[in-house]
């Protein structure tokens, strides 16, 4: 497995031992590189103050945190947005539940050889994301921006398979999210999401040449075990992200590339 662990040998310990959080153990919370984790560092400052520890746990892709925190290595993750949730529950009968919202993180479309879409020659290359519910999220603003039309029916877990209309005869590259800011000098686009783009030096807002636009069902979430979604110390944490000075953070350091979403589930 490759990721990378900010925890303490006690930490650790404590872990293999009890298996959750106890009343007085820090918590751990995965998070990805780039924004979930920047903003989850000052997360951490707002909990401290609530009492509550906090370790992250930071991986370098997207498939190890919910497999973690369904076998119960993790109390929490805040990396996902619904669809890929869905979709992970789904296909792996994981018990996950979202206990709050955090930021959107608006998809871009980037290029090192155009400055528009309009500019995409017949048959252009375009990277998207190789997991299905990124992948689809990259079609769909795609499709938002005129370039195809993909098969109502799909709903949000699209593919190239469901592409009905490609006018351009653009051919879908499908390559690991992180991998995809390395492309852009040997394909004509690339579909990156924010937090690998910000990691890449990319800013969604200056450097995109099409993005996401704010009405996106992609907001990102807090989950938890569904069993222990009710634990005292899970109101404390989202508390703490949807706390002013969290905000703050997030306002001033992205300047609109991703925006805080703080609400809690239906």
């Amino acid at each position: 497995m490759r990721f990378f662990l900010k925890l303490t040998a006690a930490a650790v310990l404590a872990s293999a031992l009890t298996g959750q959080a106890l009343a007085n153990d820090a918590i751990k919370i995965g998070v990805t590189p780039g924004a979930h984790e920047e903003v989850m560092e000052e997360v951490v400052k707002v909990a401290a103050t609530k009492g509550l520890d906090i370790e992250l746990v930071s991986f370098s892709d997207y498939v190890i945190p919910n497999q973690a925190l369904d076998d119960g290595d993790l109390d929490a993750n805040s990396f996902q947005h619904v669809p890929y949730l869905d979709n992970q529950i789904k296909d792996r009968g994981y018990e996950l539940s979202v206990v709050g919202y955090n930021i959107l993180t608006p998809m871009g479309i980037y290029s090192n050889k155009i400055k528009s879409l309009d500019e995409l020659a017949e048959g252009a290359e375009v990277g998207i994301p190789n997991d299905p519910t990124n992948g689809g999220r990259a079609l769909l603003v795609l499709q938002s921006h005129g370039l195809i039309k993909v098969d109502p029916a799909a709903g949000l877990v699209v593919s190239p398979l469901d592409i009905i209309e490609n006018p351009k005869n653009i051919s879908f590259v499908e390559l690991d999210a992180a991998q995809l800011p390395r492309s852009l000098d040997d394909l004509d686009a690339s579909a990156i999401n924010t937090n690998y783009a910000l990691e890449a030096g990319l800013n969604p807002i200056k450097d995109s040449i099409a993005i996401e636009g704010n009405d996106s069902p992609y907001a990102n979430v807090i989950v938890t075990q569904t069993a222990r979604k009710d634990e005292p110390w899970v109101k404390t944490l989202v508390e703490a992200y949807h706390d002013d000075a969290v905000r703050k953070f997030i306002e001033t350091k992205y300047e609109g590339s991703v925006l805080p979403v703080f609400k809690l589930p239906e």
